[in-house]
C-alpha cells in the first residue's frame, strides 16, 4: 500500500518543486511560515498546511517548541503521513516529533557529512579551504545534522567560488538527489522496510 508523503518548507518550495517533477505528490505540505513553498503546494492541487509559529511565541525566545513539534505532528499523524521530508523547514524541533515518525523523518545538507554540520555549512567549507563537498541526504534525529546517512554526491569547490555560487550548484546537485532518495524510502516502507535500511545499499560518493 502506497506510503503518504508529507513535507515540511519555509521559503521558496525549490525542493518541493523538484520533489513534485518527479512524481512525489505529497498528501500534505506543511510550513512554518507564509511562503512561497506553501504557493506551490496550492498549484498543484496539494493541501497546504500553516502552523505557523507566532501563536506559539514566534521567532523570539519564548518559542514554544515542545508545543508547537507535538502540533505539527499532531497534524501530520492526522493525515495519516508515513515518512516525512524536510525540504528548507527553517525551525528546530523538539524531540517528541522524531519519536511520532521514529526513523521516518528524512533532511538533506550541503556538505559531505559528518564535515561541516550546522547552519553554515557552506561558507564554512570555503573557510576550511576545501577541495570538494557535496550534499547529503540522511535521517534526521533531534541531534542537528546527525542519523544514518542515505546518500551522498560530490561537488568540487572551484577557483573563485563564493558563498552564493558554490551553494547554487550544491542545490542543482540536492535537486536531484532527494527525490531519488524519497522516492527510494517510500518504497522501502510500502514493502515494510525501513528508510534506514538505504544506508546500508547507498552507493559511494
Amino acid at each position: 500500500m502506497p506510503v503518504a508523503l508529507g513535507v515540511l518548507v519555509s521559503g521558496s518550495g525549490t525542493i518541493l518543486e523538484a520533489f513534485l517533477a518527479a512524481g512525489l505528490v505529497p498528501r500534505v505540505v506543511a510550513s512554518d511560515r507564509a511562503c512561497r513553498g506553501l504557493e506551490v503546494a496550492r498549484a498543484a492541487g496539494v493541501e497546504a498546511l500553516l502552523v505557523e509559529r507566532a501563536a506559539y511565541g514566534g521567532f523570539a525566545g519564548g518559542f514554544e517548541r515542545e508545543r508547537y513539534s507535538a502540533e505539527l505532528a499532531a497534524a501530520l499523524a492526522a493525515r495519516d503521513v508515513g515518512l516525512v521530508a524536510m525540504a528548507g523547514f527553517g525551525t528546530v524541533l523538539a524531540p517528541s516529533f522524531f519519536a511520532a515518525f521514529p526513523g521516518r523523518v528524512l533532511n538533506t545538507h550541503p556538505s559531505l557529512l559528518p564535515a561541516f554540520k550546522g547552519w553554515h555549512a557552506v561558507s564554512a567549507t570555503l573557510a576550511a579551504g576545501a577541495t570538494e563537498t557535496g550534499c547529503t541526504v540522511h535521517v534526521a534525529t533531534e541531534a542537528l545534522d546527525d542519523g544514518p546517512i542515505l546518500a551522498q554526491r560530490r561537488v568540487p569547490v572551484l577557483e573563485g567560488d563564493d558563498e552564493a555560487r558554490l551553494h547554487e550548484r550544491i542545490k542543482a546537485v540536492e535537486r536531484a538527489l532527494y527525490p531519488e532518495v524519497v522516492a527510494r524510502a517510500l518504497a522501502r516502507l510500502a514493502a515494510g522496510r525501513e528508510p534506514a535500511d538505504l544506508a546500508l545499499e547507498r552507493e559511494p560518493a
